[in-house]
């Protein structure tokens, strides 16, 4: 019985922890650009793709 002593204000410091760390993202605009994270990978970026991608080992 004397553990939800500890547990539970631990529990509610951890989900106090959680909303903050949610509001914060919110606030810093973590969540406003669905559509760009999916298509990152398909795109073709020339200044990316160095030469040394390009040469044959000696």
């Amino acid at each position: 019985m004397n553990i939800l002593v500890v547990m539970i204000p631990l529990s509610l410091l951890l989900l106090s922890g959680a909303v903050a760390a949610f509001f914060w993202a919110v606030n810093h605009d973590q969540f406003d650009d669905f559509d760009t994270p999916e298509l990152l990978p398909l795109l073709d970026h020339a200044d990316t793709s160095s030469s040394s991608h390009d040469q044959e080992p000696p």
